[in-house]
């Protein structure tokens, strides 16, 4: 089966604009919390881990820079809001739990 060379190369320039909404979208979402910079928290949310839980994550990111791209910024931000931003609250949640329940255990 051959790849389709055009497609791809769409998907990975729309993914590269989506990346950048993204990154765009988490860093002011981390500074209007009021906690100041939090790059492991950028991490998490940007990481390929974390967009896997929502399909490809080059596709994840083109479907950003396609909305992005049809409409505006806000909409891609909107996109991020409604379809990434509740899975990594609820993601982050999981992982202080982990956490908490880690420190009890060493004592």
């Amino acid at each position: 089966m051959k790849v389709d060379e055009v497609a791809l190369t769409k998907e990975r320039e729309e993914a590269w604009i989506g990346d950048a909404v993204l990154a765009l979208y988490v860093r002011e979402w981390i500074l209007a919390r009021g906690e100041g910079l939090d790059g492991e928290a950028f991490i998490r949310f940007t990481s390929n881990d974390f967009l896997r839980l929502h399909g490809n994550p080059t596709s994840v990111e083109a479907e950003i820079g396609r909305v992005y791209q049809d409409n505006d910024l806000q909409a891609g931000f909107d996109w991020i809001e409604t379809n990434l931003l509740p899975r990594f609250l609820n993601r982050e949640k999981q992982l202080a739990a982990r956490d908490k329940a880690g420190r009890k255990k060493k004592r």
